[in-house]
């Protein structure tokens, strides 16, 4: 199969999955491949969001221009790909923590909803 095949694969699959499916595909895919042992990997997932948090400001900088040295760089299309990102990087990380990802993220945000849209 080549590359071109598997890539069209990969998008019939996501296409089909949903946002949790993709997140526990992930963190399976990420579990399998991690070189090291212990709490290591849930460390470094933590630290990977930061990582994401800091492109998502390199590319609000690059976008508006703000860096002289280097201009304008990235596009507000860029910014969305990196919050994106962010989001993907930290549903895993939360999966790392927890199979119950969906429920502790659900129950977590209706307390958001509740306190912050209570009139």
């Amino acid at each position: 199969m080549s590359d071109r095949d598997t890539t069209a694969d990969l998008s019939a699959d996501l296409t089909a999955a949903d946002l949790w499916s993709g997140i526990d595909s992930l963190w399976a895919w990420l579990d399998s491949q991690h070189p090291v042992g212990g709490q290591d990997p849930l460390l470094l997932r933590m630290l990977k969001l930061s990582e994401e948090v800091g492109e998502v400001a390199q590319a609000v900088i690059g976008t508006t221009g703000q860096n002289p040295r280097k201009g304008t760089t990235h596009t507000w299309e860029d910014v969305q790909a990196e919050l994106c990102d962010v989001v993907i990087t930290a549903l895993v990380a939360l999966r790392t923590l927890t199979p119950d990802t969906r429920e502790v993220f659900d129950r977590h945000l209706r307390r958001v909803l509740e306190r912050s849209l209570e009139r």
